[in-house]
């Protein structure tokens, strides 16, 4: 059982490289993304670009790609008042932690990817969570998801493994990564179709990608791939 995986899946850069992880390791891949009333609900339509275009370009993962799942997750943006949930300007908080942080998200996203994986047979999750280059949030920390397997698998009564292998890598080792998965395309694949920008904003390509070029997503992005691209020159 498992040779079977569900990755959690964004269509931004983190969620796509470890979709490729995923596929390069198990038989069969399933994806799952969550329509949360994002104020970047363009990456929505990215998630079924990169799809699409992982399925037509690298015939060998799209062999194993199988159904992508799309749940409502709506009541999560109406409880929540940050800058991914509101029109809000991107600031740092009293508690230390940016505006950005959704406080239960990935804790809802696993919970329900876990309930998926009960139902589909499935005893692998995948995450594109990291505590290296961050934002603080807590629901990324090692720590938290190693508790959440737990719980998850006690909840369900059946053996569930979260797999998080950006876990302790930069965004510059991200891109090497996707660049040791899928060579060139891949990387050229995540610039172009990918989707990180906390604002949505897609009017401007940079060597990186698109986005606004000043949150903080754009930020580590634009950092990550100006250090893999000068180690790789």
């Amino acid at each position: 059982m498992k040779t079977r995986a569900i990755v959690l899946f964004s269509g931004g850069q983190d969620s796509t490289t470890c979709l490729a992880w995923a596929l390069e390791r198990y038989e069969y891949v399933e994806t799952v993304g969550f329509d949360y009333g994002q104020r970047h609900a363009v990456e929505l339509e990215c998630r079924v670009n990169v799809l699409r275009r992982l399925r037509e370009d690298f015939p060998a993962w799209g062999a194993k790609l199988g159904d992508d799942h799309m749940l409502d997750l709506s009541i999560l943006g109406q409880i929540s008042d940050t800058a991914l949930t509101q029109g809000k300007a991107i600031e740092m908080q009293a508690s230390g932690l940016p505006n950005t942080f959704v406080p239960g998200r990935n804790l809802l996203f696993f919970t329900l990817a876990g309930a998926l994986a009960y139902r589909r047979g499935v005893q692998l999750l995948v995450g594109g969570m990291c505590e290296t280059d961050y934002s603080g949030y807590p629901d990324c920390r090692d720590s938290t998801l190693k508790a959440l397997q737990v719980a998850i698998a006690l909840g369900m009564d059946q053996p569930l493994v979260i797999e998080t292998p950006l876990m302790w890598i930069d965004k510059a080792d991200t891109w090497r990564m996707a660049d040791t998965l899928g060579g060139a395309a891949f990387v050229d694949l995540i610039r172009t179709e990918t989707h990180t920008c906390y604002v949505g904003d897609r009017n401007e390509q940079h060597d990186w990608g698109y986005g606004c070029g000043e949150c903080p997503a754009c930020e580590l992005r634009q950092k990550g791939f100006e250090s893999f691209r000068e180690v790789a020159v």
